[in-house]
């Protein structure tokens, strides 16, 4: 199994605060990651260093290639928790401008995810006319039409219909059978309780601990009772 994401010693500073302190992991293909934890716990600022949006001090690889190479964004793919849609595009027209950007041919696989999002008889309107949830299911098209190697979900679940939680369930599924590495940040345990890999658990920019998905070290506890044990003392709220 061929890592995908290495990330290493990564550091992050606003002024005078230490937000990310020392932060260490890996993704390999065909693997599902994700990182918990309370809101300012820090996911959300790993994976914008991640998608090279912040700047750090460490090392970030993506498929061998430094994260901010041309190499590296190719293979990847950054949903983000708040949708970034442009108002003037038809839903079509971004898959489209996607489809150009990574100099792929239109093969039908956008046209299969419009379908699968309920979003196919949407494709003539504008970003700026979409719901919230909406643009969220466009910006999944979006980040997986280029078919990539390393897939960043923040909060994916945020926003979305009920079809469309459980079609991108089936996703990280069909994903990670595929060989795609999937790195998904979430506060919401429940969303990732039944198909995670590896879990770090984040407490003020460190990993406080880290748990791999095997029968034999989950028999004890669940994947919640671990959370609050570290984060809450074992007394969930």
């Amino acid at each position: 199994m061929s890592t995908i994401l290495k990330v290493d010693d990564i550091n992050v500073y606003y002024g005078s605060i230490h937000a990310i302190k020392g932060i260490s992991f890996e993704v390999n293909e065909g693997e599902i990651v994700t990182l918990i934890g309370a809101n300012g716990a820090g996911k959300s600022t790993i994976i914008k260093c991640i998608a090279g949006l912040l700047r750090f001090q460490g090392d970030i690889t993506i498929g061998g290639h430094g994260n901010k190479t041309t190499e590296a964004k190719r293979l990847l793919a950054y949903i983000p928790e708040t949708p970034a849609v442009y108002d003037m595009l038809t839903v079509s027209e971004h898959l489209e401008f996607i489809r150009r950007a990574y100099r792929i041919e239109d093969d039908g696989y956008g046209e299969r995810l419009l379908e699968r999002f309920e979003l196919a008889d949407k494709r003539d309107k504008l970003g700026r006319d979409l719901s919230k949830g909406m643009q969220q299911k466009l910006s999944i098209c979006c980040g997986l039409v280029h078919r990539p190697k390393l897939i960043i979900f923040d909060e994916p679940m945020v926003g979305l219909d009920p079809h469309a939680i459980k079609e991108l369930k089936l996703l990280f599924r069909e994903q990670k059978a595929q060989g795609a590495a999937l790195l998904i940040s979430t506060h919401m345990i429940d969303s990732v309780e039944d198909y995670w890999d590896v879990t770090h658990i984040m407490v003020n920019g460190r990993f406080a601990a880290t748990q791999y998905n095997r029968p034999e070290e989950l028999k004890a506890r669940s994947l919640e009772d671990l959370f609050f044990a570290i984060t809450e003392g074992g007394k969930p709220s």
